[in-house]
């Protein structure tokens, strides 16, 4: 049985603990590999040699730890089918599917490269009587990042080519659900011609999590996950006195106007929800049906699901794959149990779901439920499978005030033709992004990624300008260099003349 160990100082590393996680392959239900789970003293050997490795990596110009960036671009383009596969292997998505999220994270590798623009500082002369001021932004030190099982490579290069490329150095805890693809990344770094040390990988599980938060060398958390999760991360890292981005659940809605064109709505409700078997933090899980089009939504959408292609991820007419775990799979099934106990409308039923030749895959068919109301659980907690919930509004604003009471504020849509209401509802929607008759509005790398209310904690999104910012201090300078004659001591607080 293959062993997946951890990646430190710029090769393999077996670390103290001989405690270990399976990794499954959810298309046929079979284990692939085992993954060595971290020890506190496994983190903190890892944290000192990113540590020891900060000084010299910060020192580079910015030019040379682009031109990293760059060769990384090209070896990411060059094996982008093999890291494909391996992200089908052990998470499931179909293949187009993974391919897509490996392109998003690439996009922020090509962001990465044009850092030597992005940390140019600012300068004024003559603040004063010859006296510049001028800031200038600084790397942090040893960074760390805590990444989901739900796409592999992309939200882990939401991190560190930012981190990096800033001048830090880094320490990815990935899921152990699906580690190898972030292993390939860290030699694919290695072999772009970045330092021993700069990019450290440690796999593991709470153990793992909670030694980064109490290390004191690690000076930065970033995170996606849960919303619990993502509290506790911010929480305690706070009380460890480090910055931190931890961006948590979404129950991202659909806004239907009467006045949409239905097929793209439909259209762009069936891959937002079903993509990815819905194990996205941006799919869309509830459809808000406005006025009277809720029942030629339904009937639209009824069709659709009913005839999604369910299958392995490398079967190209496979349109869903399977979810990731045997044990994810129950909590979505328990899912749909809880919604018909609470008596919402079970149009279409994908639990049994079957696939000759794969009766042990984690798979689900498609889930759709109809007159969903808002005290259901099935409506307020985020399930994170192919589950699409339409709820009945009787107009706009009654839509709206779904969406901004929810306590959840990720993502949200809205498909209409009409432009006041497409401009009103970006403006009042209290969400972080917000896609107009754009079903899954994920900024693209030079614009940042990032909730409100409970999907964010922390006050800054990641990558684009907001992971520049995250990753660097600012540091401001006054000078004014002596004539010779001597001033007389001031006492009173310096004011510029």
């Amino acid at each position: 049985m293959k062993t997946i160990e951890h990646f430190v100082g710029g090769k393999l590393f077996s670390g103290d603990s001989n405690r270990t996680s399976k990794v499954f392959n959810p298309a046929t239900g079979e284990q692939t590999a085992k993954v060595k789970l971290a020890s506190t003293k496994d983190v903190n050997q890892v944290v000192a040699n990113a540590k020891k490795a900060f000084e010299n990596w910060a020192n580079k110009p910015p030019l040379q730890r682009a031109r990293v960036m760059f060769k990384f671009k090209e070896l990411i383009e060059k094996n982008s089918d093999e890291l494909t596969k391996i992200i089908v292997s052990e998470h499931g998505k179909v293949y187009e599917d993974a391919k897509g999220s490996l392109t998003r994270g690439l996009e922020v590798v090509e962001y990465a490269c044009g850092i030597p623009q992005m940390l140019k500082g600012e300068f004024t002369e003559n603040v004063g009587s010859s006296v510049d001021s001028w800031s200038i932004r600084q790397p942090l030190g040893v960074c760390a990042g805590i990444t989901p099982f739900n796409f592999p490579a992309m939200v882990p290069m939401w991190m560190f080519p930012m981190a990096i490329a800033c001048g830090n150095t880094f320490v990815l805890k990935p899921s152990e659900k699906d580690p190898s693809c972030s292993m390939r990344l860290a030699e694919l770094l290695k072999d772009a011609g970045l330092p021993d040390g700069v990019f450290n990988i440690v796999n593991g599980d709470k153990e793992a999590v909670d030694a980064l938060i109490s290390n004191k060398d690690v000076v930065a958390m970033s995170f996606v996950g849960s919303t619990p999760i993502a509290k506790y991360i911010y929480e305690n890292c706070a009380k460890n006195e480090k910055r931190v981005q931890a961006l948590g659940g979404a129950k991202n809605h659909c806004v239907v106007m009467p006045d949409c064109d239905l097929d793209q709505a439909v259209n762009g409700l069936m891959g937002a929800a079903y993509g990815s078997a819905g194990e996205r933090c941006m799919a869309q899980s509830v459809a808000v049906a406005v006025g009277g089009i809720g029942d030629k939504l339904v009937e639209s959408l009824a069709k659709k699901v009913e005839a999604l292609k369910v299958g392995p991820g490398m079967d190209k007419l496979s349109e869903m794959g399977p979810l990731v775990t045997k044990e994810h799979l129950a909590k979505v099934k328990g899912y749909v149990d809880i919604g018909e106990k609470e008596g919402a409308k079970l149009i279409v039923d994908g639990r049994n779901f079957k696939l000759q030749g794969y009766e042990n895959g984690y798979y689900i068919g498609g889930c759709l439920f109809d007159h969903v109301k808002k005290d259901m659980r099935i409506y307020k907690e985020e399930i994170f499978g192919p589950v699409l919930s339409v709820v009945r509004a009787k107009d706009f604003d009654e839509a709206l005030q779904l969406v901004n009471d929810h306590e959840f504020g990720n993502g949200v849509s809205i498909f209409t033709r009409d432009g006041d209401t497409g401009r009103t509802f970006s403006n009042k929607a209290k969400i972080g992004m917000v896609g107009i008759n754009i079903p899954i509005p994920v900024p693209m790398a030079f614009h940042s990624f990032g909730g409100w209310k409970r999907s964010l904690f922390g006050d800054q999104h990641m990558h684009g300008p907001e992971g520049v910012r995250f990753y660097t201090k600012l540091k401001t300078i006054t000078s004014r260099w002596p004539t010779g004659l001597r001033s007389d001591p001031e006492f009173v607080m310096p004011t510029m003349k």
